[in-house]
């Protein structure tokens, strides 16, 4: 429990041992309310309220004072009143709207500030308040009739409840809850309308959470009524909850309240919440995106005082994870078209990290998020949800998360210690990408430790990089011989860090031979005259050649390589449509993946499912389709069983449709692309990859930005060597290179950093270095591609530092250049 939610509580004890609850007929002896009450001085008060709190003593539910401008008479007139409304246990519509008439007449909402702080602060009583079968809309009065009149015409909604029929994909049990939300809804809209009634509102939720919190956690009491949560179905209806007067307390406590409900019982909130439009879902999302900001943005954090061990922003997270899978629940979800996993048998034999205590950290399998697993649903499933990934991004707290640290939370700690990997969604792209570098390092540290203790036993030369040594003119022979051996021998060594050595030449693999072995592998890899994979010139993008004549090695060699580019934080150049990252991270290819991997098939099976004449007559279809193979010559194929004999009609186009997209994206190229997926696993297998990334973040992982951003990369430009942002060829060079057309930008980062891309981040995240490297001169600019340095001579002119720097963009090549 955090400071300030304590010293709410003691203030509690304290007014409830000076004060009283209110309540005439008050049993609790610790209350001044209580007629067996010892009254107490206020310096007594405040010592015997410290020790309730310590014992976590009953608190009375609260009953707010009574106060009115009018006079004595009136006065005890109203009191007199409001006895009428003491046998109000819990609210239905019908009971606001008699209390609201009465405090209208009377022209005081004393009565009503009374009772609805004893109902919102009783869990009980909540719990019972605005039950579906509590309502009777034969028999409802001419008030309630105009509230929800007025409800309607405001904001210009319906009053039809949200009913659980209601509920997307099958969803109809699960969301089922015995609140009249609609009801609630209405009543809300006129309580927050009355100041005196929000006041009592926020009062009443300081004194219910903590309650409900102890409930939740040391009671189990959703398991033993599942009404219990109508509680969090009828507060989170507040549209006030954003406001300064809830962000203080009220809300941190309700959202650490909210995180102690089961896994079950979130579920069903979930599935209840995407049942509601995209405002109610939005403005929930936004409550507590708020809660986290206000918090991260009013404190400081370091080292020492981790954001991590902060309960209000960890809570708020949390309950966020709910809106996030109710965001995917309520928009457009495919749970079917999922690849089928490997299932690689794994040996009875104990391994040197099974041995060494390490199978915990290190052959841990894939991370299931229970939440997840209870919905039945997964972000790879989301087609599109109802609120955009990157709207559950948090820039504040993305700010002040020690990556470090919450890795080793994420890892090591996940039972004791919160770590905001368990809820990815909220991280953006470059933070996540920290958390899987320090993985891959640890890892590679791991492997290089156990080869080092692997080879003191057996008296052999330790190996502790995964070494490649090549030649330029034979990369790929030499490459896949290498690759195949070691992943038929001993697959772990492709978790060691890479080191590759070209044959015959000076380079030190720092990680900038590491980039052009890379990138030659794909040149090869990708050139036409081979045949692996096809090229759309009008997409720019390349796909499986389904009638390759290269074996499988080839395609899991070209797996393996996307996989080690992650591994050693290297990015590539491959041009590949979106479906296989998706298919890379479990789903199959779907009709919509045709849009960008082969726009011109969707667009005409588009027009088969828009068409609005007779199909079978006027397009002549069937169930055979055709294609040319490796050589130009026609293949046909059938979709269904004597499918030539099967036309496409009306009603059975959307099925043709399917399969045709499932033959061309899934079974034409099952076998290359399965060689592909395995040689990727043997890299990423164990990474929490697949848990962390989605597919369109995943490619920019590998492929990185096309955005280049050079403003950001001279801001964050360092200087060595005698030169500084203010020397004159510094100022001279910036201007040469935004003088420079886009292919001699990238030419430029070719040569100073092994790619023409942008890292996760943009430019600014790649820590340039620019070193004086000697005065005027006709040499040459050099670079050391390894750490992004460009050593630049002090020329004497502004045209000789240009002429010098394109010569060497433009024809630079290999390593050991002078």
């Amino acid at each position: 429990m955090n400071r300030a939610t304590a010293k709410k509580l003691i203030e509690r004890y304290f007014q409830q041992l000076t004060e009283g609850c209110g309540n005439s007929n008050c049993r609790n002896e610790f209350c001044a309310s209580c007629c067996d009450f010892q009254p107490l001085d206020k310096n007594a008060a405040a010592a015997k309220a410290l020790e309730l709190f310590k014992i976590n003593a009953k608190l009375c539910d609260y009953y707010p004072s009574i106060k009115s401008s009018t006079d004595s008479s009136t006065q005890m007139g109203s009191r007199m009143n409001v006895e009428d409304f003491s046998d109000v246990h819990y609210l239905t519509e019908q009971d606001v709207c008699r209390i609201l008439s009465f405090c209208e007449e009377e022209g005081d909402y004393s009565a009503l500030v009374r009772v609805i702080g004893r109902i919102f602060s009783n869990a009980e009583a909540l719990m019972k308040s605005f039950k579906k079968d509590e309502v009777d809309a034969a028999k409802k009065p001419p008030d309630e009739e105009k509230l929800s009149e007025h409800s309607s015409e405001k904001t210009g909604t319906s009053s039809t409840a949200v009913l659980p029929a209601e509920a997307p994909n099958g969803l109809l049990d699960s969301a089922e809850v015995s609140v009249d939300i609609d009801a609630v809804r209405r009543v809300y809209d006129r309580l927050l309308s009355i100041d005196q009634v929000e006041a009592a509102l926020v009062n009443a939720l300081i004194y219910l959470t903590p309650n409900v919190e102890l409930d939740l956690e040391y009671l189990n009491v959703y398991e033993t009524n599942p009404d219990y949560l109508n509680i969090f179905i009828t507060v989170m209806e507040n549209t006030n909850l954003h406001s300064p007067e809830y962000l203080e307390v009220a809300l941190p406590q309700f959202c650490k309240a909210m995180s102690k409900l089961p896994v079950a019982a979130l579920a069903r909130l979930s599935r209840l919440w995407s049942t509601y439009g995209l405002p109610q879902i939005r403005r929930m999302m936004e409550t507590f995106q708020q809660l986290i900001t206000f918090t991260v943005v009013s404190n400081e954090y370091d080292g020492e005082n981790l954001v991590n061990d902060d309960e209000t922003v960890v809570a708020a997270t949390q309950c966020l994870k709910v809106v996030f899978y109710a965001s995917i629940l309520g928009g457009d979800v495919d749970v079917e078209h999922n690849e089928e996993d490997d299932d690689d048998s794994s040996s009875d034999e104990l391994t040197l990290h099974e041995l060494l205590g390490e199978e915990r950290l290190y052959k841990k399998g894939p991370r299931v998020d229970l939440l997840e697993k209870e919905l039945s649903v997964r972000p790879i499933d989301s087609i599109r949800p109802l609120i955009p990934f990157e709207d559950f991004v948090n820039d504040s707290l993305n700010d002040v998360v020690e990556m470090d640290k919450d890795f080793t939370f994420f890892k090591v700690n996940a039972e004791t210690k919160f770590s905001f990997q368990s809820c990815p969604f909220i991280l953006n792209i470059i933070t996540k990408n920290q958390g899987l570098y320090y993985d891959n390092r640890i890892r590679m540290y791991s492997e290089r430790r156990l080869t080092a203790l692997y080879s003191m036993v057996q008296g052999q030369q330790p190996n502790p990089y995964l070494k490649l040594k090549v030649r330029r003119d034979h990369i790929i022979d030499d490459a896949l011989v290498r690759l195949e051996m070691i992943s038929m021998e001993n697959p772990s060594d492709l978790k060691k860090q890479l080191f590759v050595e070209f044959e015959g030449e000076q380079g030190v693999d720092e990680g900038g031979v590491s980039k052009e072995f890379f990138q030659l592998v794909l040149e090869e890899i990708f050139n036409p005259d081979i045949g692996m994979f096809t090229y759309d010139d009008n997409t720019k993008l390349f796909w499986f050649n389904s009638s390759s004549l290269e074996n499988e090695a080839q395609y899991t060699l070209i797996g393996i390589v996307l996989g080690l580019a992650i591994y050693n934080n290297c990015i590539l150049d491959v041009h590949f449509p979106m479906v296989v990252y998706r298919k890379l991270m479990g789903k199959k290819g779907t009709f919509r993946d045709l849009s960008d991997s082969h726009p011109v098939l969707y667009q005409s099976l588009k027009g088969v499912l828009e068409y609005t004449g007779n199909v079978e007559e006027d397009m002549m279809l069937s169930f055979q389709i055709s294609h040319t193979d490796l050589f130009g010559n026609p293949v046909l194929y059938d979709l269904k069983e004597q499918g030539d004999k099967i036309l496409v009609t009306k009603e059975n186009r959307q099925e043709f449709v399917d399969l045709y997209a499932e033959y061309i994206l899934n079974k034409s190229v099952d076998r290359q692309f399965k060689a592909f997926k395995k040689g990727f696993l043997m890299v990423t297998s164990e990474s929490p990859l697949k848990y962390l990334f989605r597919p369109e973040e995943v490619e920019l992982l590998i492929c990185g930005s096309r955005k280049l951003d050079f403003e950001a990369l001279e801001k964050t430009t360092e200087y060595d060597g005698g030169y500084s942002k203010d020397s004159q060829i510094i100022k001279d060079f910036w201007e040469v290179i935004n003088s420079f057309g886009e292919e001699q930008k990238r030419l430029f980062l070719q040569f100073t950093t092994g790619t023409d891309r942008a890292p996760v981040g943009g430019l600014g995240k790649l820590k340039m270095i620019i070193a004086k490297n000697g005065s005027d001169t006709d040499r040459l600019p050099t670079s050391h591609t390894c750490f992004n340095a460009l050593l630049l001579p002090e020329y004497s002119s502004k045209e000789k530092l240009k002429e010098r720097l394109l010569k060497a963009i433009t024809y630079s090549k290999g390593f050991g250049m002078l």
